[in-house]
């Protein structure tokens, strides 16, 4: 082992630069501080000996007064590292008490808008930073593909293009103006890369995909973050082609830090290292794990406890020798020096906290992106209830002035549900026990909640449950892993409530319109918690049935994490509307578009299945297959990617391409006239997509390739210009490259992915030798 060097302690001296502190420290650093520097581990367990004997280099799921206990023992070490602390922050600051919770990530993309969610990362990183945390595990950025996963709610849905472009809104918004600013966290691209594609919708299975697979869907958004200045990167959990993503290093490094050029930091997903061991069974011990983890490229090792003595042991075995430590010792170092860690800590700030946690402007936000995140999938004209145009209005106002009494049922078991509103990642979800309860009931505004505050004084408001969905019982596993993480256990579902459907059978049936509230809880979300269908579970199907047989025209609220399957009652429904998970002010944002006093905006991230057998049911699927149709069902999507109503009509005229050829460095340019045909405002998303019409390999028969939000007031009409670099047409050929070959494209506009919706444009690329392009 390396002896302590005792010279003066430059790494100290804040006017030297990064790279001769980090130099300085790592000469005086042990082998045992070095393994333990790049280690995060659960800051629930044993702080002491995670600090004060493992040199632990970050920690995570800190509450409060933990973190306090942590920063106190690094006070006690001999060089005395200041720890980077990390934590799932992943639509909001999840798991601090008080905090502004946001939809979901798959909500958020509803809106189609980088620049409002950059918007919430900022926030969302000026509420870490002031609590002491330095490091969020955000974006997502995996492709939603079998809606069964349990994790699609953290996607931003199905399409690489917006990913690409709401991930790196919010991956600016987190970094803000850099590591010296104090409101800034680091953002962490997650999870690299193929992890979604998953066998069976099963978390963490073997992603069978090719490399050419990789380049062509997966790999896009990541090097986008990664030129946008994404400074850490989470590897996924499962295996590619027999390979542990964590040790593959034809993606590590022959990929991300030698093509991309990556020089930020890599992180292991939880017990990644430990889980070649006692999972994967692809090491024989975790000496041989932690060898293979460093000898790949990884920095930090998160949750795997094994892996120090794992790592000394591979030291003194032979299968490590101490330098192979130094490049991530000194990349996490490198960290901490540039974020000034050394000077200032960034310790909790009470004077912040109390005046930026939850704060008014913050709720303003979160409404304002609530809004945005909800999609109106059908309506018959029922909707809106109460149109109020004006979104300023104060509604108090506004209910004086309504004449005609009306009495309403709100019914469902997710109608008055606060926590399950918030979704996954946010207080009560299971993985923060500080927070038994969730975020407080008083900052959740649930469906019953935003009716009765936002509906004409003269109205009448009743409320139902109407059915249960689930219970519990234990996984006959065992309630541990052998990591000793705890199993999720298993759902139950609850059989229909004869009493509670009659009860809210009787309040629809004396009302003039039903609201039902109906969708998943979090114990059918999350990791480990795929599940094998996509029906509601329960008694939601027979509340359905029940409640359209009562005649009353009725609107069915989707509070769900992720598209889910309806049942044949539920075409009768007057509208259909889903949420999901909008977080705090969900339940006012859905009173304020079922009544009119805001219009519904979003649009679809994603495309809903009719039948779980459909699975996948993405819009841009590979070209060729024998038919449209399964013999005994459709294959077609029940709502497609990029579909989502407003209160008005909008038409889609004069699409035309301003050229006929280019070449391979150029732009199509393009116009379309969209106009606004009936009496309501609207914001449309203007889609565009391009088809290439003969490809030298099998490629996807439609991309989305830009969009413009355009604002129109009733009656008015805009030219709407587009621009798209021939450089973007491309595709991968069979040599894994991406290119673009010359040839006839076609140009779509409109309103959604749906062919029937789209209008066409050809123009052509010039058939001089294609050269290949930046990309994946």
């Amino acid at each position: 082992m390396t002896g302590i060097n005792t010279t003066a302690p430059l790494y100290r001296d804040a006017t030297s630069t990064v790279a001769a502190r980090v130099s300085d420290l790592l000469s005086r650093m042990t082998v045992e501080e070095k393994v333990g520097q790049m280690m995060q581990l659960d800051a629930r367990e044993d702080l002491p000996e995670q600090v004060l004997r493992q040199h632990v280099g970050s920690i995570l799921h800190a509450s409060p007064e933990r973190l306090a206990i942590a920063h106190e023992l690094v006070a006690q070490t001999r060089l005395q590292i200041p720890l980077i602390v990390g934590e799932d922050c992943i639509h909001g600051h999840s798991f601090f008490e008080g905090s502004t919770i946001f939809p979901t990530q798959l909500g958020m993309a509803a809106s189609w808008d980088p620049d409002l969610l950059e918007r919430v990362a900022r926030v969302t990183a000026q509420e870490v930073a002031a609590t002491g945390v330095h490091w969020t595990f955000s974006p997502v950025l995996c492709i939603a593909r079998d809606l069964r996963w349990g994790r699609i709610n953290e996607t931003f849905g199905e399409d690489p293009f917006l990913i690409g472009e709401l991930a790196s809104a919010m991956v600016r918004g987190y970094q803000g103006d850099g590591p010296r600013d104090d409101t800034a966290i680091l953002a962490t691209a997650k999870h690299f890369a193929g992890y979604s594609e998953t066998q069976g919708g099963r978390d963490a299975s073997e992603a069978d995909i090719s490399r050419r697979k990789l380049r062509s869907w997966f790999l896009p958004p990541f090097e986008r973050v990664a030129k946008e200045g994404c400074r850490t990167f989470m590897l996924g959990y499962q295996t590619t082609d027999g390979v542990p993503i964590t040790v593959n290093e034809w993606l590590l490094n022959d990929v991300l830090r030698g093509e991309w050029g990556y020089t930020g930091t890599l992180i292991t997903d939880w017990d990644n290292v430990g889980r070649m061991v006692w999972e994967q069974q692809v090491q024989p011990d975790y000496a041989h794990a932690a060898a293979a983890a460093v000898k790949a490229g990884n920095d930090m090792v998160m949750a795997t406890s094994g892996f120090f003595h794992g790592a000394l042991e591979a030291i003194e075995r032979g299968l490590l020798v101490e330098s192979d430590l130094d490049s991530a010792v000194s990349r996490i170092l490198h960290l901490k020096f540039e974020f000034g860690l050394f000077e200032n800590p960034r310790h909790p700030d009470a004077s912040r906290i109390d005046t930026i946690v939850g704060s008014a402007p913050h709720q303003t936000l979160n409404l304002e992106v609530a809004r945005r995140s909800l999609v109106l999938l059908r309506n018959d004209g029922t909707l809106p209830l109460f149109p109020v145009t004006d979104a300023d209005a104060d509604v108090a106002t506004v209910a004086l002035t309504d004449a005609t009494p009306r009495r309403v049922a709100v019914v469902g078991p997710l109608a008055d549900d606060a926590q399950t509103q918030l979704g996954d990642w946010a207080g009560s979800s299971g993985q923060a026990d500080w927070l038994p309860n969730g975020h407080p009931r008083g900052m959740i505004t649930t469906t019953l909640d935003g009716l009765r505050n936002a509906s004409p004084a003269n109205w009448t408001i009743e409320y139902a449950e109407g059915a249960d969905i689930l219970t519990l019982d234990e996984d006959p596993a065992g309630a541990f892993f052998p990591d000793g993480q705890p199993r999720p256990q298993l759902v139950v579902p609850c059989p229909p409530d004869d009493e509670k459907i009659a009860a809210a059978v009787a309040a629809a049936r004396q009302s003039d319109i039903a609201v039902v509230v109906v969708g998943d809880r979090i114990e059918l979300v999350g990791e480990g918690r795929s599940t094998a269908t996509l029906e509601l579970i329960g008694g939601q199907n027979a509340l359905i049935d029940a409640i359209a047989e009562t005649g009353t025209p009725f609107v069915l609220v989707l509070l769900a994490s992720k598209p889910l399957v309806l049942p044949p009652s539920a075409d009768r429904a007057a509208a259909l509307l889903w949420a999901a998970n909008p977080g705090m002010e969900g339940g006012r944002a859905i009173a304020e578009v079922l009544l009119g006093i805001v219009e519904p905006s979003g649009r679809l991230p994603i495309s809903f299945a009719r039948h779980a057998g459909q699975q996948p049911t993405y819009y841009n699927q590979i070209r060729g297959q024998h038919g449209n149709r399964y013999a005994d069902l459709t294959q077609s999507p029940a709502y497609a990617f990029g579909e989502g109503l407003s209160y008005t009509t909008v038409q889609y005229d004069n699409l035309r391409v301003l050229g006929d050829e280019y070449g391979l460095d150029g732009t199509v340019r393009a116009e379309v006239s969209v106009t606004n045909t009936g009496t309501r405002p609207t914001r449309e998303v203007v889609q565009v997509y391009i088809r290439d019409q003969v490809t030298s390999v099998s490629w996807a028969d439609k991309e989305l390739k830009a969009y413009r939000l355009v604002d129109l007031r009733p009656g008015e009409s805009q030219v709407v210009s587009i621009e798209l670099d021939v450089a973007d047409c491309t595709l991968v050929d069979a040599d894994a490259t991406r290119r673009v070959e010359p040839g006839t494209f076609q140009l779509l506009v409109g309103p959604s992915s749906r062919d029937d919706v789209l209008l066409t444009a050809p123009f052509s690329v010039s058939a001089a030798a294609p050269e290949p392009v930046t990309g994946p």
